[in-house]
């Protein structure tokens, strides 16, 4: 099918050409200056031949780039595919878009099962292999396979977030990230577990909710017997052995771990306790203490000592409640040889000497 010729092209007059219509401007106009005189007049630096798109910002210097990229504005594209809207302007495009629909993956890595529709795209999956990381940021250590991933990565030290939420304030960085938040307003969740009700929008949680199954838990810290499903969380647990506190309140000198800490922390000076009791009055600032609370009305207590017949709400209560079986008394007192189980019976003990 021939396209309609689009004029949508400008194009900037060459140097060349723009010499010879200011000799002949002269010799017309100035007959009556000396040859010498003409010869000394300057002959501005003009710019090169250059074809701009008016439709976006694209240049180029070859007349033959322009009208290849000009093809992209044009309504009808040449080549559709039959099994969805697909549409582009070279034929060899189309049959590569086809291999989607049969399913067919023509290069495969020699290393693993990875397969793909393009050589770029295999050439690209071999640095995984190869640990090659040709992209780096001049701002930070961060470097990447993609040039795209560099691009993208960037936007987190210029700040820019060029993709919005149009129902919230949400801002992000990428175009997927903002698709994903979305379906929290549509409430909309792909991915459900076969084995309980839980539902997510995204597979990696999927994935990663269903090692609480298989109680795989693949991150492990090297001081403590600690370990974990969620890597945030092993990292979060590493600052307790560095002793990293980087949120602290400007009000007292509180200082913990997680911002979620801090939130939940400030609510003590702007007395909030969003969190009540249907049954009493009982109303608390964390959602989990709540829950604990709930477990005094129902009776339930899933926390039990196998020494003895010990049983209890919370998790916490037992770990102090194994002390006495242990003899561990980790709170010692700094003036006298006082020690105890509780930091509640260190705290009380303090007053002695005030």
């Amino acid at each position: 099918m021939k396209q309609k010729s689009v004029n949508i092209l400008t194009k900037k007059t060459s140097g060349a050409s723009t010499k010879n219509i200011l000799a002949k401007h002269i010799s017309y106009n100035h007959k009556t200056q000396k040859n010498s005189e003409v010869e000394q007049t300057p002959v501005p630096q003009l710019m090169e031949e250059t074809f701009n798109c008016d439709i976006c910002e694209f240049k180029t210097s070859q007349k033959r780039r322009i009208l290849a990229h000009l093809k992209a504005h044009v309504a009808e594209q040449v080549y559709c595919c039959n099994n969805c809207d697909y549409k582009c302007i070279k034929k060899d495009r189309l049959q590569r878009h086809m291999k989607i629909h049969t399913g067919e993956k023509p290069f495969s890595c020699h290393i693993c099962k990875y397969q793909c529709i393009q050589k770029s795209n295999l050439q690209t999956h071999m640095k995984i292999h190869t640990g090659e990381k040709p992209f780096s940021c001049h701002i930070c250590k961060y470097q990447c396979i993609h040039k795209s991933n560099l691009q993208t990565h960037l936007k987190i030290h210029t700040g820019e977030k060029p993709f919005s939420c149009n129902m919230c304030e949400y801002k992000c960085v990428i175009k997927s990230d903002l698709q994903r938040h979305m379906k929290i307003h549509t409430g909309e969740k792909k991915f459900s577990c076969h084995i309980c009700k839980y539902q997510c929008i995204r597979k990696s949680n999927l994935q990663t909710h269903m090692k609480i199954h298989t109680g795989e838990k693949p991150f492990s810290c090297h001081i403590c017997k600690y370990q974990c499903i969620y890597k945030c969380n092993f990292q979060t647990h590493m600052k307790i052995h560095t002793g990293e506190k980087p949120f602290s309140c400007h009000i007292c000198e509180y200082q913990c771990i997680r911002k979620s800490n801090l939130h939940s922390h400030m609510k003590i000076h702007t007395g909030e306790k969003p969190f009540s009791c249907y049954i009493c009055k009982y109303q608390c600032i964390r959602k989990n203490n709540l829950q604990s609370h709930m477990k005094i009305h129902t009776g339930d207590k899933p926390f039990s000592c196998h020494i003895c017949k010990y049983k209890c709400i919370t998790k916490s209560d037992l770990q102090k409640h194994m002390r006495i079986h242990t003899g561990e008394k980790p709170f010692s007192c700094n003036i006298c040889e006082y020690k105890c189980i509780q930091k509640s019976n260190l705290q009380r003990h303090m007053k002695t000497h005030t």
